[in-house]
């Protein structure tokens, strides 16, 4: 299934893994709809894409404000038409260990990393079942399968999203939408991630490891353009994504 013309809704599109996944797409033919809370950064991108004679349009999104997410779907529908992919990718990671008790860092975990995808799955399912088809990919992390220290409330979070998702696979399965999943665990990927880190000791211990062996987003964008990639009649629903030299 090719992802020329497939409209795909992405956000965390001002940055990282969703500025990567967007450039890369709408080089393959994808029309792309940037949500993200950095209005300037999304403009430039859509500017830059555009440029390059791809198609993309751009909504200001709060993903932890429902009628945000609601309304970046509502975009693509009336610039585009439809809605074939949602690309859930907006997350923080404001690590540290759970004795600290960061407790506003550890809502604005939830509400971004598990909220904003429950949001975004909300705002397209009605979507996608109605047309019976659709598929919905989530950025999770290696910490959605691996426990680490520092990492409790946020790996909590990837791994709620990592349930969720094979829920949704399994219920689409038995009711007959056909939505696809894909759910993604990348391990050191260089990107902003960092700068939600607020714990002086867990920074101690990941900015040396992000240095040593983070590897760029496109690595990322990648895998998300094969996932999109594959046909109708095939979920490919989780990659994990080392660095090569990462142990």
């Amino acid at each position: 299934m090719s992802i020329e013309n497939k409209v795909v809704v992405i956000t965390g599109a001002s940055s990282g893994i969703g500025e990567a996944t967007a450039k890369l797409l709408a080089q393959k033919g994808a029309k792309v709809v940037l949500g993200a809370r950095r209005e300037e950064r999304l403009r430039s991108l859509v500017q830059e894409i555009q440029a390059n004679g791809g198609q993309a349009v751009y909504r200001v999104t709060d993903v932890t404000v429902s009628a945000d997410n609601q309304a970046l779907v509502d975009l693509a529908k009336s610039e585009f038409g439809k809605v074939d992919v949602i690309f859930l990718n907006a997350g923080i990671m404001p690590s540290s260990p759970v004795s600290a008790l960061a407790i506003d860092d550890w809502e604005n975990t939830i509400d971004i990393n598990l909220k904003g995808v429950m949001y975004g799955v909300a705002a397209v399912m009605p979507e996608f079942t109605k047309e019976r088809s659709g598929q919905i990919i989530t950025t999770s992390s290696i910490a959605g399968i691996n426990s680490y220290p520092n990492a409790g409330i946020y790996g909590a979070t990837k791994f709620a999203v990592r349930n969720l998702m094979e829920v949704i696979r399994m219920e689409s399965a038995q009711e007959g939408t056909n939505i696809r999943t894909a759910t993604l665990y990348p391990a050191a990927i260089s990107t902003e991630l960092l700068s939600s880190v607020t714990n002086e000791e867990a920074l101690k211990f990941l900015n040396p490891l992000y240095d040593e062996f983070g590897i760029t987003p496109d690595s990322i964008a990648r895998v998300v353009a094969f996932a999109i990639d594959q046909p109708e009649d095939v979920n490919v629903s989780e990659f994990t994504i080392y660095p090569t030299k990462q142990g």
